[in-house]
């Protein structure tokens, strides 16, 4: 008679944590400075404070907007001032492009995250995850989980590597 197959990683209580689910599917709203610029080089003051002035800010307003230069041109501090002034409305400013835009996101994401229901939980860190720096994640991540949990572990439950566990 075969005995009856058990499941010990059902059974084992193990808390799942993807890090890609704290990635971010928002639509971004690009204002490149480049454009901006006299022969894509110098901000003329006279001339952007006239674009500011007559630019429908109302479009961005509950967006996620990144504000960048495309080319290598110097952009004064102010010129960022001015613009943010105006996106009072944004839901979020970054100042940068796309990438960095999204990896800010992705660790403010993780930053808020509400880790109460994980006290004393055994966690698993799901491995090979699809995230803006790797490393820099998951030393966020464990120091986050660290003070909560019993234990916590990399990769798959069938091949996992003991990260910590909370001394009794």
């Amino acid at each position: 008679m075969a005995g009856e197959i058990i499941n010990k990683v059902a059974e084992a209580n193990i808390q799942q944590i993807d890090l890609a689910s704290f990635k971010s599917n928002t639509n971004w709203m690009e204002i490149d400075l480049k454009e901006q610029l006299w022969n894509e080089l110098v901000l003329k003051e006279k001339d952007f404070r006239k674009w500011v002035k007559e630019t429908d800010w109302s479009v961005y307003e509950n967006q996620f907007v990144f504000i960048h230069c495309s080319n290598d041109a110097i952009i004064p501090a102010w010129a960022f001032m001015l613009i943010t002034v105006q996106l009072e409305g944004a839901a979020y400013i970054h100042c940068g492009d796309k990438a960095s835009a999204e990896e800010a996101i992705f660790f403010k994401n993780l930053a808020d995250w509400d880790i109460d229901h994980l006290k004393d939980q055994r966690v698993m860190v799901k491995g090979c995850s699809d995230i803006p720096k790797p490393n820099k994640a998951y030393i966020e991540l464990t120091n986050k989980l660290v003070p909560t949990v019993k234990s916590l572990m990399f990769g798959e439950p069938c091949s996992a590597v003991p990260v910590y566990k909370k001394k009794a």
